[in-house]
């Protein structure tokens, strides 16, 4: 059975962002993978929209930082300051202590800011001068980058990728969809008219039933074949590491869940595998002449046989 706050919430933002229901369904599928997203893309593709849909939908708090590459770790973090008046320090909380962050052009910090990063995605918790504190349980990083211009900016380290579950691109629509833009973004936004379906109390709770989806053994053993098959590509010099083996499964457990079903198919691992993989693996420098990540996935995808699921 499909959850009706789920359903809401899809319909909720393909209200607001047209013609995108796959890149959609797989944002909320990584909000309730626990995971975060690298969105690659042109400036001017709805990015930022939607950022903001998806913090207004789930009732959450939100927060934009741009990148550049003056920032510093405490732009992203906090810092404590001196109160003149109280004669104590004050912890001054920052941006990242939101339900959803826009990480705007995260290429163009200095690695060092980019790191101040790793603690907040991957412990969601930050440590401020010896000081830990939590950060929103359910709490979402959509960083992006554009994939084209490349002066003054620093490549994500593979480290940092990997704490990305999903790298997705909204890309550009077709005829119909940039009609159907200028209608409903004519006279106002629609997401002014947003409001939430869903609480992020509720997205924590979804969180933990998306762990009890059921996964068969012939699904575990597709997922290691997959796993495998990266490694063993010819194009490819290094393939997916065991922690992105099991973020492979929880965002099909993910997936099958925002599907209403409470088992994993091997279609659900198909769906999410593209995503998950493309910015993990790592190409020979000969491969590069003549093939994208994205084609070696495909190629991985049509090679391996997936099993015959029966439901449970």
């Amino acid at each position: 059975m499909a959850h009706p706050s789920l359903d809401s919430l899809l319909a909720t933002i393909n209200q607001v962002i047209v013609g995108k229901e796959k890149q959609i369904r797989l944002l909320v599928t990584a909000l309730l993978a626990r995971g975060h997203v690298l969105l690659e893309d042109l400036p001017g593709m709805g990015k930022t929209v939607l950022a903001k849909t998806l913090a207004q939908a789930i009732g959450g708090s939100y927060n934009r930082l741009q990148f550049t590459a003056d920032l510093l770790p405490s732009d992203v973090v906090g810092l404590h300051v001196f109160n003149q008046r109280t004669s104590e320090f004050e912890l001054r909380k920052g941006p990242v202590f939101a339900d959803v962050l826009l990480a705007d052009e995260i290429n163009r910090a200095t690695p060092r800011t980019q790191s101040g990063l790793l603690e907040c995605m991957e412990e969601r918790q930050v440590t401020i001068e010896g000081i830990t504190l939590p950060l929103p349980e359910a709490m979402l990083v959509i960083a992006t980058q554009n994939p084209i211009e490349s002066e003054g900016t620093y490549p994500l380290p593979e480290a940092q990728l990997d704490r990305f579950l999903f790298r997705l691109s909204l890309g550009y629509g077709t005829r119909a969809d940039s009609k159907e833009i200028l209608k409903r973004f004519r006279s106002e936004s629609p997401l002014e008219q947003v409001s939430p379906v869903i609480t992020v109390e509720q997205i924590a709770a979804l969180q933990k039933e998306v762990a009890a989806v059921h996964v068969s053994q012939a699904v575990e053993e597709y997922v290691i074949d997959l796993t495998e098959a990266t490694r063993n590509h010819r194009s490819v010099e290094v393939g997916i590491s065991p922690r992105a083996m099991l973020a492979l499964v929880r965002s099909a457990q993910a997936f099958a869940f925002v599907s209403g079903r409470s088992y994993v198919l091997p279609d659900d691992v198909k769906a999410v595998f593209p995503s998950l993989a493309t910015h993990r693996i790592h190409l020979s420098i000969e491969a590069e002449l003549h093939v994208t990540e994205q084609e070696v996935v495909e190629q991985i995808l049509t090679s391996v046989p997936a099993p015959v699921e029966e439901s449970v």
